[in-house]
């Protein structure tokens, strides 16, 4: 009873913190605070349970440098003219006919290169919302192909840190995951598309503010060289490069184009890196092209960190068990049922993405470990769930955060239908390939 009343009182600090818009950390800490003095008052000694502790944090020690190199990505992207000219291209091939799909494709195309659904959300969905703010058409329409296009990145982009956080937990290789992300995208993301073409069609948008291009125009030089950043960690994609060594590339030549192009001084470019990137004069665009830097990553860093710290205590005093008994008899041909269902519980209960993505993977990774390549299966099933219902669960900042940026709510959850298209296809696909029951005959 002890360890239910600390997992409902945990979880209440995780909802009502959520809710209001805290740091996620504080809530993680009282919650850790709280599952401790549960622990100790069992019998377990405190010096155990912080080795437990830190031996789960390891697991994150390999993300954290990627996570304060996307930080760092982000601002001299921004400081460089990448973010803006993306932008700002992305917005001349809108045709108000189809502004719904355009919305999916750029959010999705943004989110490939920028490997964040926040980062997404904060530069090209802002400008798409505002464009269309005078329409008449149903914000949460709109707000749905941002967020579910914002996902396509967070998933699959070698820049994506919970990419890199699953690849890192499972012990796999990032671009084979990618790869085989890929193959169980297609389908979902050409009929995501079909449907908002359809609504497209239906609720054309008559844009009524376009002085986002004047304005970036003006203030940066949005010439195709600005794309170089950008490009490099796509080409080094394609050469499946270690992520590590694309991202430090992208960023020297971002740093280059910051001095000589847009003629930033270099401790200004310094300082973006490190605090993150903000324009200094009054314009439209400060809400838009802002954040990014190191110091924006140590509170992600942080929140991996406690999780982990968290999941490592769980699997070191065994509190997680009575969950894993009840899933080995859960009978199903298939894992990738039991692993929704635990993802879709994690994702109820952490509040966070990366919560839930370590929950699940702690519970159903030892039903993966009977097949050879059960890691690669593992780590595509995480992905082909939990890290796409997080953003479906209301009070879940992976959703509860792009939403409130875009000025709406949870209504956006019904039009976001990429998220749930990708475990609903998956199901029907793992349903149709088994083999038939056979029936005997008496």
């Amino acid at each position: 009873m002890d360890l239910l009343f600390a997992l409902a009182l945990s979880f209440g600090f995780l909802f009502f913190s959520t809710i209001k818009g805290y740091f996620i950390a504080y809530p993680l800490l009282s919650s850790l605070a709280i599952f401790t003095l549960a622990l100790l008052r069992r019998g377990f000694k405190f010096n155990d349970l912080v080795g437990m502790g830190f031996a789960g944090s390891k697991k994150s020690f390999s993300v954290i440098s990627i996570l304060l190199l996307i930080g760092v990505v982000t601002a001299v992207w921004m400081a460089a003219g990448t973010v803006p000219a993306i932008v700002y291209y992305g917005i001349q091939f809108i045709s108000p006919q189809y502004f719904i799909l355009a919305s999916f494709i750029l959010s999705s195309v943004v989110s490939l290169l920028l490997g964040t659904s926040f980062g997404t959300v904060s530069t090209i969905g802002i400008a798409l919302m505002i464009m269309a703010k005078s329409s008449g058409v149903n914000p949460h329409l709109i707000a749905g192909a941002i967020i579910a296009g914002a996902y396509v990145g967070d998933r699959c982009s070698p820049m994506s840190s919970s990419a890199n956080l699953i690849a890192a937990i499972t012990k796999t290789r990032l671009y084979t995951n990618i790869q085989n992300m890929w193959r169980t995208a297609m389908l979902p993301l050409i009929v995501s598309a079909l449907m908002y073409g359809v609504l497209s069609l239906l609720n054309p948008v008559q844009l009524t503010d376009q002085s986002f291009t004047e304005e970036i125009n003006r203030l940066f030089s949005v010439d195709l060289i600005t794309l170089l950043p950008a490009a490099v960690i796509l080409i080094f994609s394609i050469l499946q490069i270690e992520v590590k060594l694309s991202m430090l590339m992208s960023i020297l030549v971002a740093i280059a184009l910051s001095l000589f192009w847009q003629h930033y001084s270099f401790l200004q470019v310094l300082k973006f890196m490190v605090l993150g990137f903000h324009l200094t004069e009054n314009t439209p665009l400060n809400s838009i092209l802002l954040g990014g830097g190191v110091v924006s990553m140590l509170k992600v860093s942080l929140v991996v960190i406690i999780s982990t710290a968290f999941v490592g205590i769980f699997a070191g005093t065994r509190t997680l068990e009575t969950i894993q008994v009840l899933l080995e008899r859960f009978k199903s041909r298939s894992n990738f049922l039991s692993t929704l269902l635990v993802g879709l519980g994690a994702a109820i209960f952490g509040c966070t993405q990366t919560i839930a993505i370590l929950l699940t993977q702690e519970l159903v990774e030892q039903k993966y470990k009977e097949n050879e390549k059960g890691n690669y299966k593992l780590a595509l099933d995480l992905e082909n769930t939990v890290v796409v219902i997080s953003p479906l669960i209301p009070w879940n900042i992976a959703g509860l955060v792009p939403a409130t940026i875009l000025m709406t709510d949870l209504g956006f959850i019904p039009y976001a239908f990429y998220l749930y298209l990708i475990p609903l296809l998956n199901l029907i696909h793992i349903r149709l390939s088994q083999p038939p029951k056979l029936k005997l005959c008496n």
